[in-house]
């Protein structure tokens, strides 16, 4: 409790020291303030001494009591729909792990393709990517649903944190880990940082990326690394046994334990592949991606797939409304009232001379090892994307490109350490694997992204006349 008062103190302190400095020249004095109260929020995101939500809440309120925005201003962001789309997929998730759905299409996988160790891995990461476009918790998909599953057929092999961890159960979770950060790069609802990344560009640079362009420009290099990972894993990491021909049993086991596929899941499956459809034609159809995800949500109330109780109860969709909102709206008037433009000019000197694909590759990992100062993905991508992305823009990079590229990284960078992501610290609880060597293994994972997967992503971006 005491850690965190003074936690508190020091980001307050931080806070009004900016605010009492003199704005740099060049700069409104009311952009010099709201940045002052935006960097402690920051901070405070970083250090953790109250949930996000109401550091962000206090941080808006403050701007308007200061007058630093208008109330209308300080509350702009919750009328984002790209952060209404984000609250309707975590309810999708909602749905596949009430339901069911997300364990039966494991199993079913598993009861396919599971007679080999390394061919469990592929089984956990194709259901991990089969759920993702419609599970943007990764904490939730990776670590409420495929983790589970990974932990049960480690234990039915004998292999447990203490008792045999490398004869299964340190691959699995370890494959799990880094497929993870892959299926969160391919869609845009497949990880709430995505829609915020989208978000703030919008509101930032005016760059609209829409569902299916996330898609078109993601989904193909991530195929290729979702086939690679947990081969590369299986080399760096083996397991002690490669063979698991009962594993498929245990998957026939779960599957009759489940029984016949429920009315739930058949309205879970529906709504799913019919919002799919409609966000992948959405050019055609002109469907607003987030009506499209209401629309969704209110066939599961209608039956019972989800309830109006489970609505009410999903925290992590509210929590995500609160915080992401209030960060939007900062985000958005520190653009507007210079800051972003102010920075800019200020960092690009540096890059004049040396070509966009140099500027923006030494951007990107700045952006990814940053990463070891914050704990979990979207906190990260608030604080370095809009700064790093606009002085990218005025080295030249193409616009799209630019938010991909940060939009993939800013996904990959969770390897890194056991507090990057949602879920690392589920997965690397489970003790399976000594931090030591998790670390080892993200840097070593960090690095095959910055240059194995950039180099995939920018053949396929070639390819398809993104630059």
């Amino acid at each position: 409790m005491y850690r965190n008062y003074g936690k508190l103190g020091a980001i307050v302190l931080l806070g009004l020291v900016i605010w009492c400095l003199p704005a740099p020249a060049g700069l409104k004095i009311q952009a010099w303030h709201l940045f002052a109260i935006f960097a402690a929020t920051i901070v405070g995101f970083i250090v953790s001494p109250l949930p996000i939500g109401v550091l962000t809440l206090a941080a808006i309120t403050l701007a308007a009591v200061t007058r630093t925005l208008t109330p209308d201003e300080a509350l702009s962001g919750f009328n984002n729909n790209v952060i209404w789309l984000i609250v309707c997929a975590f309810l999708f998730s909602k749905g596949f792990i009430k339901s069911g759905l997300g364990r039966r299409i494991a199993y079913t996988i598993m009861r396919a393709i599971g007679s080999r160790t390394l061919n469990l891995a592929y089984s956990l990461a194709i259901s991990d990517f089969l759920i993702s476009p419609a599970t943007p918790s990764i904490t939730a998909r990776s670590g409420g649903v495929i983790y589970p599953i990974a932990r049960s057929l480690a234990f039915a092999f004998n292999s447990e944190p203490d008792k045999n961890p490398r004869r299964m159960g340190a691959f699995l979770v370890q494959s799990v880990t880094q497929v993870s950060m892959i299926t969160s790069t391919m869609f845009l609802t497949s990880q709430a940082g995505n829609p915020l990344l989208a978000g703030l560009a919008q509101k930032t640079f005016g760059i609209t990326i829409d569902w299916w362009r996330w898609c078109y420009m993601a989904l193909p290099p991530g195929l290729v690394m979702l086939v690679l990972i947990p081969y590369i894993v299986y080399k760096v990491y083996p397991p002690e046994i490669t063979k698991t021909p009962q594993a498929k049993a245990i998957a026939e086991a779960e599957l009759k334990k489940m029984g016949p596929v429920s009315f739930q899941e058949k309205a879970v499956a529906f709504v799913f592949l019919c919002c799919l459809a409609l966000w992948a034609t959405s050019q055609w159809n002109r469907l607003d991606a987030t009506v499209v995800g209401l629309a969704g949500v209110v066939v599961m109330l209608l039956s019972t797939a989800i309830t109006w109780e489970d609505v009410l109860m999903e925290k992590s969709a509210w929590d995500t409304l609160i915080w992401m909102g209030g960060t939007i709206a900062m985000a958005t008037y520190l653009n507007r009232l210079g800051m972003i433009g102010w920075f800019t000019k200020s960092v690009s000197g540096y890059f004049s001379g040396y070509s966009w694909l140099l500027a923006l590759y030494v951007l990107l990992l700045i952006f990814m090892y940053s990463q070891y100062l914050f704990a979990g993905l979207s906190a990260h991508i608030t604080a370095m994307f809009p700064a790093l992305a606009a002085v990218a823009l005025a080295a030249g990079t193409p616009p799209l490109l630019t938010i991909i590229a940060f939009g993939v990284v800013g996904n990959v960078c969770g390897c890194l350490s056991h507090y990057s992501s949602g879920p690392s610290p589920i997965f690397y609880g489970s003790g399976y694997t000594p931090l030591r060597t998790w670390l080892k293994l993200g840097f070593f994972f960090s690095v095959l992204h910055m240059t194995l997967y950039l180099v995939i992503t920018f053949a396929w971006w070639k390819m398809i006349h993104l630059w």
